[in-house]
């Protein structure tokens, strides 16, 4: 018989399947990670197939088997097949997505220890030992309701007395697994709910209709997850598994205390943030069927359950689910591929759907299912926009404006909790005056500019296009030129010096370092421990705190200006999301944004709560300028430590990209190459070439972007094909 084996090698020249022979005693399996000869070398690789011949000729044998179970089920082969076919990513880099990391190498293995037990009923065991044997007979005692660890034994009554039993064959000793469960100690409260008419509705809906994906559009504090868990349990009745996915590791670990509450041990966790031995012992779970529900962020997508009945994507509209680093995906497509496999459903959840989500539901291709109040008997919180401009006329030159100030006083005065957001992303800095909100945009692509210090000019991160630094405002002439960021640690020294005798927690990268980082600040936000949360991007969704009255959002405008088309869409959902934060139990919310462009529509249509109206601003907008989704983006990016090779690289690919451009050019708005807006990253010099498809006859285009992208090699370069990337830079 012969294998069909992958080596695990990242690589487009080995990017192949190569055919061994399998030695007569070795007993083989589709999926299993073998050891193999690969030229001088001896390389791990992993078993896709087994056929009965080959069409080559002295075939190496395999060296054998690395695991004494199958790590790859064969819903995975067909996934990476999938991947292959219409993601083009290499079979290496998609089966490595399916292990944990450590696996491969052998460098972490099931942590077991010795046990011991009795070999025989307890009355023959005691009438087989002599009754000067005190310390025997005791051994024999501790065992008679169960075994216990050698170790333990042997610190209570003595290895001499333990070895002479297993000596005898009266007690036996054998090792047992332990399992390395992260947040072990989290359990939530199971409590008893009332389900509301939206909550019922929705559960009707998602179990009745025909649709495979389902988009979940409930306000913030609407009981989204109260459905999810409702539908998971009816999953569960039929014998399903379900795959439940949050976008931020902070919040794994809230939403792994709630389905415990109500799941018990059948629930497992699957993050980065895991050492390496939790999340090898939580994949081994859920691998060999312990456990039926997985709980993680976006890895988790790729977890080894079977006959899966439900994937529940939260807060869908997040950017985090879209893999922007090799192997690049998306995992909604991961999703639907598995739920077609499956069989499954697909519930996508949002107080902010995606622009792309909800015009397909509104088009009929998803199950549209809307949830529009709140559970709270306040209501949503009211926005409060701010004008900063008015501030800095005021002689007001600091982080906080008088109101918000002022709230924040009054909130700790009552006892009562608030959170500060920091509104900041990516590396990017806009360019805005202070005085009239003027924003620097491109002429040609309508997006924001961005401000690059070592040339001293602002750049567009779509077209290339270069501009000169702004001296003065050229709407109304002031000096008051912004760019840059403030830090989350200004912040809380400025709540310091407003109000010495209140606790401040800080939640950001700097602070959530270690794995139970994100599990000690929320806790003790909770607790009360703190009267002031002040927070990036990883406060704004999911945390509910029923002391928390009172939400600041400071510099609203960084991700209403950070160069990207879906500026306007982020940014209705940050302010949205982090809204939802305030007035969530008995006490109403109240909110202060802070911005310089305090009547921009996407402001006016959050204060508002008025979603509906903001997409279909917002889809004419990109309909007119043929952004998507009314047209592709296609991003090839190029990458190396020897600049000259890269832009050898980029040069031949460009080359070919050119015949193809004018083959089909009335299928192409847009195409150029340039240098990428973070031009060296990890001592590797990027390039890149942007291309805006017509959308159409994309998926043919794109497949030959694709090859294009794997004929041209530079050696010691890599590329890469991003579509409708979520970031530019």
């Amino acid at each position: 018989m012969i294998a069909r084996v992958v080596v695990d090698i990242s690589s487009q020249e080995v990017d192949k399947i190569f055919d061994y022979s399998i030695p007569s005693d070795l007993r083989l399996s589709k999926g299993d990670r073998v050891l193999v000869p690969f030229g001088a070398q001896r390389l791990e690789g992993f078993c896709i197939d087994i056929v009965e011949q080959s069409e080559r000729q002295n075939l190496k044998p395999i060296i054998s088997k690395l695991d004494d179970f199958t790590c790859v089920k064969p819903e995975m082969l067909e996934l990476m097949q999938y991947m292959k076919d219409d993601m083009f990513i290499r079979y290496c880099d998609s089966l490595r997505l399916f292990l944990p990391p450590k696996l491969r190498g052998g460098k972490v293995k099931e942590l077991t220890r010795l046990f011991v037990e009795l070999a025989r009923d307890y009355h023959e065991a005691v009438e087989a030992l002599s009754s000067r044997a005190t310390a025997q007979r005791q051994v024999v005692e501790s065992l008679k309701y169960g075994g216990k660890f050698l170790s333990e034994i042997n610190d209570e009554f003595g290895a001499s007395a333990v070895n002479a039993l297993i000596k005898a064959g009266i007690v036996v000793k054998k090792n047992k697994q332990l399992s390395r469960t992260p947040f072990g100690e989290i359990v939530g409260q199971k409590k008893q709910v009332v389900l509301s008419d939206d909550q019922r509705r929705a559960l009707e809906t998602i179990e009745h209709t025909d649709k495979t994906t389902i988009l979940l559009h409930g306000v913030t504090g609407s009981g989204k997850t109260m459905v999810y868990i409702e539908s998971i349990s009816r999953a569960l009745r039929e014998g399903k598994s379900c795959i439940m996915l949050v976008p931020e590791i902070a919040l794994t670990p809230q939403m792994l205390k709630n389905f415990r509450a109500y799941f018990g041990d059948t629930v497992a966790m699957i993050h980065s943030g895991l050492s390496d031995g939790e999340r090898f012992d939580e994949w081994k779970k859920l691998h060999d069927g312990q456990a039926k529900i997985v709980v993680g962020a976006r890895s988790a997508i790729f977890a080894p359950v079977e006959n899966v009945g439900l994937i529940i994507i939260d807060e869908e509209h997040d950017g985090s689910y879209v893999s922007d680093s090799n192997p690049r995906y998306k995992t909604i497509d991961i999703a639907q591929f598995r739920a077609k496999y499956n069989g499954a459903k697909i519930i996508l959840g949002s107080a902010t759907p995606s622009l792309e989500s909800y015009k397909l539901a509104t088009e009929g291709k998803y199950q549209l299912v809307k949830m529009t109040t709140r559970i709270s008997a306040h209501g949503m919180p009211q926005i409060k926009i701010v004008d900063m401009s008015q501030e800095i006329i005021g002689g007001n030159d600091g982080i906080f404006s008088v109101q918000l100030r002022k709230a924040l006083v009054e909130t700790i005065a009552r006892g009562e909790q608030a959170m500060i957001f920091l509104n900041r992303r990516g590396h990017s800095s806009f360019v805005m005056c202070r005085k009239c909100g003027y924003v620097a945009k491109c002429e040609d692509c309508d997006v924001s500019l961005t401000y690059h210090s070592a040339d001293n000019l602002l750049k567009c991160h779509y077209c290339g296009k270069r501009y000169r630094m702004l001296d003065r405002c050229p709407s109304c002439g002031s000096d008051q030129i912004k760019y840059g960021k403030v830090g989350t640690q200004r912040v809380v020294e400025e709540i310091k010096k407003m109000l010495p005798d209140v606790s401040v927690l800080r939640m950001d990268n700097e602070t959530t370092t270690t794995k139970t980082a994100y599990l000690d600040i929320l806790s003790a936000f909770e607790a009360q421990k703190a009267q002031i949360l002040v927070g990036t991007q990883m406060i704004a969704k999911g945390h509910d705190f029923g002391n928390v009255t009172l939400v600041g959002i400071l510099d609203a405008d960084i991700s209403l200006y950070n160069s990207e088309y879906r500026s306007a869409e982020r940014t209705y959902q940050l302010v949205t999301q982090i809204a939802g934060r305030a007035g969530r139990s008995e006490k109403a919310g109240r909110v202060f944004l802070q911005t310089y462009s305090p009547n921009h529509y996407v402001y006016r249509f959050a204060v508002d709560g008025d979603y509906e109206g903001f997409i279909a601003k917002e889809i004419n907008i990109r309909k007119s300028t043929q952004f998507p989704p009314f047209s592709t983006i296609v991003r090839v990016l190029m990458s190396g430590e020897d600049e000259d090779k890269v832009i050898q690289l980029a040069k031949g690919v460009y080359g070919d990209m050119q015949k193809l451009y004018k083959e089909r050019q009335d299928d192409f708005l847009y195409m150029r190459a340039m240098k990428s807006p973070v031009a060296r990253i990890q001592n590797k010099y990027r390039y890149q070439i942007i291309a805006r498809i017509k959308r159409q006859n994309e998926k043919e285009i794109i497949k030959s972007i694709y090859k294009t992208a794997g004929d041209n090699t530079v050696k010691n370069t890599s590329i890469f094909v991003e579509v409708d990337p979520k970031a530019m830079n």
